[in-house]
C-alpha cells in the first residue's frame, strides 16, 4: 500500500518533534509492507485547516494518488472535532467526480480506515462531529438571539437565515476552511440567502459577515 506519512510540528513542541513522529510511522510502514511518502509542516497549529502541508496531502489523496494518509498521533493531524470530521467526509465520501475515497490511519488511537472496522468507526466518528458542530451551532444561536435582544445588530437578517449563520460562524470559529463550510452546506442541500443552490466561498464569508 503506498501511503502518505503526514508530519506536523508547531512551535510549541519540544518533545515530540518530527523525527520521533517520523520514526514511529517507519516502524509501522516496515511491518505492514508500506511504501511512504512525507510531507511536513513546520511551526504549525492543528487548528489551522490551511496547512500547506496538509492541504498537498489531501490534494494527492483524492487522485488516489496514495491509498491513505497515516499519523502518528491524531492531534498531529487536528486538535478539532468539527475540522478532524470534515477531513473523514473527505475521505469517504469524495466531492468531486474524479475524487477516490482513501484510508486513515492514526497509530496513537488504533483507527485504522483501510479495514471494514475502521471503516464502520470513521462514520460513527463523523457522527459525532456533527453532533458536536450541531452544539455548537445551538450555543452560537442561543448568543445571537441574546445578542439581538439587547439590540445588536446582526448584519442582514431580510436575507440570512440566522440558523445558518450560526453554523457557519460555529464551524469557522472551530478551524474549517470556507471551501468546506461550502462542501457541509451543499451536502446537506441548505438554500442561499438569495434562491440559489450552490454554496462557494465567497457565498461563505457573506454568511460569516452577517455573524460579525
Amino acid at each position: 500500500m503506498n501511503v502518505i506519512g503526514y508530519l506536523r510540528v508547531s512551535t510549541r513542541d519540544q518533545d515530540y518533534g518530527i523525527e520521533v513522529q517520523r520514526q514511529l510511522i517507519l516502524a509501522e510502514a516496515e511491518r505492514r509492507g508500506w511504501t511512504v511518502e512525507f510531507i511536513e509542516d513546520h511551526g504549525e497549529t492543528g487548528k489551522n485547516s490551511e496547512r500547506p502541508g496538509l492541504k498537498r496531502a489531501l490534494g494527492l489523496l483524492a487522485r488516489g494518488e496514495h491509498d491513505a494518509l497515516v499519523v502518528s498521533k491524531l492531534d498531529r493531524l487536528s486538535r478539532s472535532v468539527v475540522d478532524f470530521g470534515n477531513i473523514l467526509r473527505l475521505a469517504t465520501r469524495p466531492a468531486g467526480k474524479r475524487s477516490r475515497t482513501w484510508g486513515l490511519v492514526a497509530l496513537d488511537l488504533g483507527i485504522d480506515m483501510t479495514t471494514p472496522t475502521g471503516r464502520l468507526l470513521a462514520h460513527i466518528l463523523i457522527a459525532v462531529a456533527e453532533w458536536e458542530g450541531d452544539i455548537i451551532s445551538e450555543r452560537t444561536r442561543a448568543g445571537l438571539v441574546e445578542a439581538k435582544r439587547n439590540g445588536v445588530r446582526l448584519g442582514a437578517p431580510s436575507r440570512q437565515d440566522p440558523e445558518v449563520v450560526a453554523k457557519v460562524a460555529a464551524l469557522r470559529e472551530n478551524g474549517a476552511t470556507l471551501q468546506a463550510i461550502a462542501d457541509v452546506l451543499n451536502e446537506n442541500g441548505t438554500p442561499l440567502p438569495g434562491g440559489g443552490v450552490r454554496w462557494y466561498p465567497a457565498s461563505v464569508r457573506s454568511a460569516l459577515k452577517a455573524a460579525a
